[in-house]
């Protein structure tokens, strides 16, 4: 896979010209040629509905329509995705929005240029079989918290939680258990004592009594409780470097992510049946609709990523994570939303 990651980097570099003839004129509304068509995109866990709008573009043919041929690699969580991006075997992360700037802490430079989720969809729960007594966060001392994966967004928003019931990550242990059927038997069987998950399997738990939600941003309003403000979640997100080289292949990409958003806006539950891998029901179709409906809401209208939900991002990461300093990030390098608003006119989204 990696291989042929590379190969298609090294089949598709050229356009520069083109690039630049680009950026010397961003006024020019017409399309034009794109400089890469095989993009390689790395996400982590595919199957939940943070994803949702990058599968329902892919199945419904609309990378294939802008011209692109989008190759998908899919790993346990959004901290794998993110390692294949900047490892450079993948050229595009669909992933956390707060991964731009946990990176860019680092000096290393990569933006966000599409949004798919205007909410984390991440809800925490303590499972009801193995701590049918839990009270408070200070219970967790000493317990397996299961997350997508180590450093994902579950993994963040865990951590966020502990942090303000009086816990460090340090008082437990986090165990990566995916975002689908994985995630479900590590809590059944006894592997975790609670989770930071994403739907539809945060809610099948739920549903079933399996888990007690401690908290949760499924919903603008939980998300609003939990981090005080507009929370920018999935997102497209690639090297600075990558855009400026490319900027008709990242209209392109934005262009098919907000003809799905669109899709969305209008979609009912049997036309997402109908669309979505049979895989991705895990099994009941009831409930992955239960999990649609409860986080709808929550799916980006227009790709437009929120100024003032880059600042929640960061100070949220700094109240946990004494290696963010916010007065170190600049927030403008972060994201940009001018092909968001150029795919958002196109579709009337």
């Amino acid at each position: 896979m990696i291989t042929s990651h590379k190969l298609s980097r090294r089949a598709f570099a050229g356009g520069t010209a083109m690039a630049a003839a680009t950026l010397a004129f961003p006024s020019l509304r017409a399309q034009g040629k794109l400089e890469k068509t095989k993009i390689s995109l790395a996400v982590g866990g595919k199957a939940a509905f943070y994803y949702l709008p990058l599968t329902i573009s892919e199945q419904l043919g609309y990378f294939k329509a802008e011209g692109l041929d989008i190759e998908i690699s899919d790993f346990a969580g959004g901290a794998r995705a993110l390692q294949a991006v900047v490892g450079g075997s993948a050229d595009v992360c669909s992933g956390a929005f707060e991964h731009t700037i946990n990176l860019q802490s680092k000096n290393q430079m990569f933006r966000a240029f599409v949004l798919q989720g205007r909410a984390p969809q991440i809800a925490f729960g303590v499972s009801t079989k193995a701590m049918p007594n839990y009270k408070t966060i200070a219970d967790l001392k000493g317990k397996k918290i299961g997350v997508s994966a180590p450093g994902s967004s579950t993994n963040m928003m865990a951590n966020l939680v502990l942090s303000r019931g009086g816990l460090q990550a340090s008082d437990v242990s986090f165990i990566g258990v995916g975002t689908a059927a994985g995630a479900l038997s590590a809590l059944r069987s006894g592997q975790i004592d609670a989770m930071s998950n994403t739907d539809p399997v945060m809610t099948m738990l739920e549903q079933k009594g399996e888990v007690k939600i401690i908290s949760d941003t499924r919903t603008l309003k939980g998300t609003q409780e939990v981090f005080g403000g507009t929370m920018p979640a999935a997102c497209l997100y690639a090297p600075v470097d990558f855009i400026q080289k490319n900027p008709n292949t990242c209209q392109a990409m934005a262009n098919a992510i907000v003809h799905g958003l669109k899709w969305l806006q209008t979609a009912g539950p049997g036309d997402i049946i109908k669309t979505v891998p049979e895989s991705y029901l895990l099994g009941d179709r009831a409930l992955y609709l239960a999990s649609f409906n409860k986080v709808r809401e929550s799916i980006s209208l227009d790709g437009i990523i929120p100024e003032d939900g880059a600042r929640t991002a960061l100070k949220a990461l700094a109240s946990f994570d004494t290696s963010i300093k916010p007065d170190k990030i600049d927030i403008s390098k972060l994201y940009t939303n001018e092909f968001a608003r150029r795919a958002k006119d196109r579709f009337k989204a």
